[in-house]
């Protein structure tokens, strides 16, 4: 069975004309209608997902405010840079465990309950940080048992979030709806830092823990008051739990377009990603910054996520998934490239912000692509597979982003660490580009 064109699920009522652009390799029809407030957020007319967004912003915050001041925390502690990268990769290591076994829980039970089961995990784990930090007994051992605690808890959260979306929305709203959610953790990701550079240089880095703790009151009330549809959580086919589960590595390997997708992902996971886990040192030992400088550069950063994220929403209908993805993988990598040799703090801030609109320009666009071709009953586990690149592969590229800035030093990994996403991304289109070219000569 064809995999359904992107342009099928979000029909625009001024029309649609045929463009064969789309990153999947399929011809995708772009909307005409134009750029309005109203479809910039078209998501927002459903109420659960109002619910959602709302405390979903709150919650983001408080992460945000954590990864800045664990960063910072675990440099003060050590001054290695190559822990840090420890420490991320102790964080998303679980995922290649349990991320699949998280999806087919997507799939198999109510996600809503997943989702709060985790929620509350997550936050009697960034109050536990928050207790050891502020008895001052906090070493790198205990930072690294709750990284790896707290990747276990989102190895069965991602999948979950991510593929409910579409349950609080509709198919017409999956990409608008990304995208918006996208925009709440890009703005917590401005004001997360910032805050959390004030609260480290007046009170003291376990207030950041603990402001994270208590927002995840906001997003666990928001998902208990929203009003679901009852629906049936079954797995049509038969076997086992695992072998129900790897059935998305089957589906995916199987349809080349989630493949190539995926395939880009997991390269920009590993070499792109990773340039976050080294700013603690690069802010310290290149810019020579302290807290709140620190927490500039991550604001900046946030700044152009926040940007892309309204981009893709209000034009993502208009603009073809290939340019917007693969667009944004060059915005982020040049942007980047120029980054690593600048020493200055004003001139940084503006490069990140346009590393962050590329980055989030590529992985929402690729996100809606991936979960508009997928098929409901699959949604869940293959979000799993997503998962498991995303916080998977990120360790392998945190540990070789940290070792490797050891001894090349910081600007020339992440420099590398760019050039390779763009060479993927290159890489990519030819790929596609070749496979439409086998088609046109088949028909």
């Amino acid at each position: 069975m064809p995999d359904p064109l992107i342009s099928d699920l979000r029909l625009p009522a001024s029309g649609t004309s045929n463009v064969p652009e789309d990153m999947t390799g399929r011809p995708r029809r772009v909307a005409t209608g134009g750029v309005s407030f109203r479809k910039t957020f078209s998501a927002f007319k459903h109420r659960n997902f109002r619910l959602y967004f709302a405390g979903q912003l709150i919650s983001f915050t408080g992460t945000w405010m954590t990864t800045t001041a664990q960063g910072w925390l675990v440099y003060q502690l050590t001054g290695s840079k190559a822990l840090l990268g420890i420490v991320a990769a102790a964080a998303s290591a679980p995922m290649l465990l349990f991320a699949t076994l998280g999806g087919w829980i997507a799939d198999r039970y109510p996600k809503r309950s997943v989702i709060v089961c985790t929620q509350i995990s997550s936050m009697l784990l960034s109050l536990a940080m928050a207790a050891l930090v502020w008895t001052k007994v906090v070493q790198p051992w205990q930072i690294i048992a709750l990284a790896v605690l707290g990747g276990i808890t989102m190895a069965f959260d991602m999948p979950a979030r991510q593929s409910f979306v579409i349950e609080m929305t509709s198919r017409e709203d999956l990409m608008n709806a990304i995208s918006l959610n996208s925009s709440a953790f890009n703005c917590a990701r401005i004001v997360g830092p910032s805050v959390a550079g004030l609260l480290m240089a007046h009170i003291g880095i376990a207030a950041c823990f603990l402001c994270d703790g208590l927002s995840f009151l906001a997003v666990i009330a928001g998902l208990l008051m929203m009003r679901l549809p009852k629906k049936e959580h079954q797995i049509a086919s038969s076997g086992g739990a695992l072998a129900q589960s790897l059935e998305g590595f089957r589906y995916v390997w199987r349809h080349r377009r989630v493949l190539t997708i995926l395939s880009l992902f997991t390269v920009v996971g590993i070499f792109g990603w990773s340039y976050s886990v080294l700013m603690p040192a690069f802010a310290h030992d290149v810019l020579h910054l302290g807290a709140n400088g620190y927490g500039l550069l991550m604001a900046g950063s946030g700044v152009g996520a926040l940007a892309a994220a309204l981009t893709v929403a209000s034009a993502g209908h208009i603009l073809p998934t290939r340019t917007m993805a693969l667009g944004g993988v060059w915005i982020f990598s040049t942007a980047l490239v120029l980054f690593a040799f600048t020493r200055n703090l004003y001139l940084g801030v503006i490069l990140l912000a346009i590393v962050g609109f590329g980055v989030v320009l590529y992985f929402s666009t690729s996100n809606t692509v991936l979960q508009s071709i997928v098929p409901d009953e699959m949604r869940g586990r293959v979000m799993g597979i997503w998962a498991l690149i995303f916080g998977g592969m990120i360790p392998l590229g945190s540990l070789e982003a940290g070792l490797m800035a050891d001894f090349l030093g910081t600007p020339a990994t992440m420099a590398i660490g760019a050039l390779i996403c763009a060479l993927a991304a290159f890489v990519t289109l030819y790929v596609i580009r070749k496979r439409e070219a086998q088609l046109a000569a088949a028909n």
